[in-house]
This record gives C-alpha cells, sequence and structure tokens, in this order.
C-alpha cells in the first residue's frame, strides 16, 4: 500500500494464515453478483493471494492481477496458482497510491482490509478509480468496522486497545468501514453511484477458535508486530504475553464467540 511503517504487522506465517483463510466467498460475497466470465480484475493488497485465485476461477475467459506492496506474500501466491492450473492470473509489487497501469485498465479494482492500513486512503481510492474502466467499470471495498466478543477477555480487549493505538500512531484508520463510502465520495464517485452494505465474520466453533484465536495468540508471541510494538514503546513484553495468554483462554472456552463486522463499497464510475 504505500508507506510501509503504517501497516503495522509483517508477512510472518502467523500473519499469512489468517490472510490465508480468506476467501471469495467469506470476504467479497458482496462483490460476485457483478462478477462475468471474461472481466479483467485488479486485486490490491493480495497477500498470499487466497481471495485473488478465487477470482481467477470466477472469471475463466478474463484475467486477474494481484498486486502486494512488498514481495515477501507473493511467491506463496504463485506458488499456489500453478498447483491450482490457474494460468489467467498473475501477480506484481505496486504501490496502491500510484499504480502501474494505463487509466481504463480494469472491470473491477478490488481492496479487502487494505485502507485501513494506509495514509491517504482517498488518494488510493482515486488511483482506483482511475484505473477502472470509465464504462461499467467497479470499485469495490471491504474494511472492518467494529468487533465484539463473549466472554469479557482482557487480553483481547488489551490486544484491540494496543493495536488501535498503534495504527492511529503510524498514521492509519483502524475500523473505517461504516465510512469508507465517505472516502469514495472524496475520491470523485458520486453519492448515488456508491453501493453499501456490510457483511461479517464469526467465529465460535472450534475449529474457527483455533484458528482465529490461535493465529492470533502466535502474531502477539513472535512477529513483525510484537517486535514493533516492544521495539517503540506501545507495549512491554509481559503485556504482550498477557494478551497471547487471553487468546488461548478464547480458544480453549467452548462458550467464546467473537464477531467482526465489515462495511462494503461497490462504486461505479
Amino acid at each position: 500500500m504505500s508507506d510501509e511503517k503504517v501497516y503495522t504487522t509483517d508477512h510472518s506465517s502467523s500473519v499469512l494464515q489468517t490472510h490465508s483463510w480468506r476467501t471469495a466467498a467469506n470476504s467479497a460475497a458482496y462483490l460476485l453478483p457483478y462478477f462475468k466470465p471474461d472481466l479483467k480484475i485488479l486485486d490490491i493488497g493480495c497477500g498470499p493471494g487466497s481471495i485473488s485465485l478465487d477470482f481467477a476461477k470466477l472469471v475463466p475467459q478474463g484475467h486477474v492481477t494481484g498486486i502486494e506492496n512488498v514481495p515477501d506474500p507473493l511467491a506463496e501466491a504463485r506458488a499456489l496458482a500453478s498447483t491450482q492450473g490457474l494460468t489467467n492470473i498473475d501477480f506484481q509489487v505496486g504501490d496502491i497510491h500510484s499504480l502501474e497501469f494505463p487509466d481504463d485498465s480494469f472491470d473491477i479494482v478490488h481492496v479487502h482490509q487494505v485502507l485501513q492500513h494506509i495514509a491517504d486512503p482517498v488518494r488510493a481510492l482515486q488511483e482506483m478509480r482511475r484505473v477502472a474502466k470509465s464504462d461499467g467499470g467497479i470499485v469495490a471495498a471491504r474494511e472492518s468496522a467494529a468487533m465484539t466478543w463473549y466472554p469479557d477477555n482482557a487480553g483481547i480487549a488489551g490486544w484491540k486497545e494496543v493495536t488501535e493505538r498503534m495504527a492511529r500512531a503510524k498514521g492509519g484508520n483502524p475500523h473505517p468501514g461504516r465510512y469508507i463510502h465517505v472516502w469514495a465520495e472524496a475520491a470523485g464517485f458520486a453519492n448515488e453511484r456508491i453501493g453499501k452494505t456490510a457483511g461479517a465474520w464469526c467465529f465460535s466453533s472450534p475449529e474457527e477458535r483455533a484458528y482465529w484465536g490461535g493465529s492470533m495468540e502466535a502474531r502477539m508471541r513472535s512477529s513483525g508486530f510484537t517486535k514493533t510494538a516492544v521495539e517503540e514503546g506501545f507495549a512491554t513484553g509481559e503485556e504482550l504475553g498477557g494478551i497471547a495468554d487471553g487468546w488461548r483462554r478464547f480458544v480453549e472456552d467452548d462458550d467464546a464467540w467473537f464477531g467482526l463486522l465489515h462495511g462494503e463499497i461497490v462504486c461505479r464510475k
């Protein structure tokens, strides 16, 4: 996305685990009714490519380009594409603030949980609008808006506080899903051309808790986030250990439940 300092984590295995779980079905269902077999799609902030690969399967006569601001996760994305026999997809390093594509290049330009990690989301949406086709092109975004959990858990509450404080200090915009349509208007889209919906994730089964809580626990114990948080004074190692313990309690509690609400927009030029 651009200024790497804004992104408060890295592409460690625990982070890629959560990103790889994302699919078109669980993270972009609001966008799928607009798909046609021959579309050309740009997926920005593609990470290890799990959503991008699903998009490619849905446009067999089209093409998908996934971009990420660093090369780290792209080798895995390319390997997965090869394993699945997908030839209508490529992955590149790119900057959402300055896309290296001509005007009117793509039928759909998509981001998922990217705008919250960058310092200038309006500029990013302007670039997305520029490369979307003038005749029916779509810019789509999905960003987290709010979260809740049961039972009360001091570790998870501490995680939310530290991650949000750290993101704001670095110029990010944590959980902007409730107002991303306002950013889209500032980027040049007419209000009546912006469709607004909401979607949610819920983690409650043993498998879901193990995936979500386990990956969050691992992030708190060892990742780029923990290193930065300690080195820059956002939290102590002891505090992060307490947060990790909280996620472990979440995983082990059969009554535990975590919900994450997202705001979604589909913008037409």
